[in-house]
Order: structure tokens, then C-alpha cells, then sequence
């Protein structure tokens, strides 16, 4: 019960940081055409916020699954390995179900918290993974509900607010690693050949999203390969 509560404490800082992106995707969800139960539905059984956004774009085209499949496995494929990563620090009690909700539950900030300590348990990750998970079902809800009630022009102020948060994220990374420079670069110029160029201006957003992703990530891989030394250096991952 100790470590379970130890993951409480741990995972509020995590949840704080959720309620607000969720709340905008609340926002964002009803004002594209969902009602407010089917935005907290998608995120108690999803837990990501890109994939989330990305996701409720495609689903406004009925029949595009593909689209949707590919989009979503760019997107959300880091989870598989973070899981496998942290998978290798679980206790010997975490078989069976438990590792399955290991993958459920595993997102950015989990895996770097999860990953500071030498063996994860599971009334650790359990604690640590239920308050953030209560923290974007609570956002989306309020979110979700206050889209029902704002006037139109405060909701589509709101809505630009996930996007202040990614630009926020990449910004401080930009300004100091080169790599990372190149590789947004590389994304944003490809993201606007697909919107203004004719005939490929036509391709749906998912396939475009994983086609700037893969493109500009390929191209930064090229272009700054890393070394096996440098694979191997990083005590944090391994």
C-alpha cells in the first residue's frame, strides 16, 4: 500500500499537466460535431493526446480506417517500445494482466517518471498511472461540457491552445539541439507542400501526418546518425 500511494504522489504533478490538454480536446471534440460522452468515452480508452487529435480529424470522414491505422501506429508506436523499456525494470509480480495494462497506460510522462527507478512494481505503476488517467478523463469531461455552454468565439480561442502547448514543447528543444532544428524543419516544410501543392493537396490529413513524420525523421536519421556508442551511453533507456 506504500508504493501505491508513492505512485499517487508521483503521478499528481503528471495529472496537472493533463487537465488542461484534455480539457481542450473536450473542447475541441464537440466543436467538430461529437457529443460530450463520446470525447470522454475516446479518451478513458485511448490516453493520448496526438493520437486523440489526429484521430477525431480522420473519424469526421466515415470509411477512412486505413487512414486512421496508419496515422495512429505513426504516432503511437513509441509506446510499444517505452513499454518493452520499462517492462524490463517490472517486478516478478507483473505478469498476466498486468503487463498489458502496463501498455495501456504507458505515455511520455509515465515512462520518464517509471523509468527513474530500478524496479517497478505493481502498486507503483498502478498509483502512478491512476491519477494521471482520472486527470485527462476529467479534463476531457469538463472540456467536453463547457464546449456546450461557451459562447463560439471563446471556444475557438480555446481550441488554439493545444497548439501553444506543442509549440511550447519543441521550441526550447529547437533553440538548442540542431538535429531536432532540421527535423521540425523538414516537417514543416513538408506539411506545407501537401496543403498548398495541388493534387497531393488532396491526400487525407492522416496519410500526410505519416508522411512528414516518417520524411522528416528519416531525413534527420541520415543526416545525424547515431553512433552505437551513443546508443549505448544512455544509462536512462536501457
Amino acid at each position: 500500500m506504500k508504493d501505491f500511494f508513492y505512485g499517487l504522489k508521483s503521478g499528481i504533478p503528471i495529472s496537472l499537466g493533463y487537465l488542461s490538454v484534455s480539457f481542450t480536446f473536450g473542447i475541441m471534440a464537440v466543436s467538430m460535431g461529437f457529443k460530450w460522452w463520446q470525447a470522454v468515452v475516446i479518451s478513458m480508452l485511448t490516453v493520448t493526446s496526438a493520437g486523440q487529435f489526429s484521430g477525431i480529424r480522420t473519424m469526421m470522414y466515415p470509411g477512412h480506417y486505413l487512414e486512421m491505422i496508419i496515422s495512429q501506429i505513426t504516432i503511437n508506436i513509441r509506446y510499444s517500445f517505452m513499454s518493452i523499456s520499462i517492462g524490463q525494470k517490472t517486478s516478478k509480480r507483473f505478469t498476466g494482466i498486468y503487463r498489458y495494462l502496463l501498455g495501456f497506460f504507458m505515455t511520455d510522462e509515465i515512462f520518464a517518471v517509471a523509468s527513474s527507478k530500478k524496479i517497478v512494481g505493481v502498486s507503483y505503476f498502478a498509483g502512478l498511472s491512476l491519477i494521471p488517467w482520472i486527470g485527462w478523463t476529467l479534463g476531457t469531461t469538463l472540456g467536453a461540457l463547457c464546449g456546450n455552454i461557451l459562447p463560439e468565439n471563446v471556444m475557438s480561442a480555446l481550441g488554439l491552445a493545444i497548439y501553444g502547448m506543442f509549440v511550447a514543447i519543441v521550441v526550447p528543444e529547437v533553440k538548442k539541439n540542431r538535429p531536432v532544428f532540421i527535423t521540425v524543419s523538414a516537417s514543416i516544410i513538408l506539411s506545407c507542400l501537401f496543403y498548398y501543392i495541388p493534387v497531393i493537396n488532396k491526400i487525407p490529413s492522416g496519410f500526410t501526418i505519416s508522411i512528414c513524420a516518417i520524411g522528416a525523421a528519416a531525413l534527420c536519421a541520415f543526416l545525424f546518425p547515431m553512433t552505437e556508442e551513443q546508443n549505448g551511453g544512455n544509462d536512462e533507456y536501457n
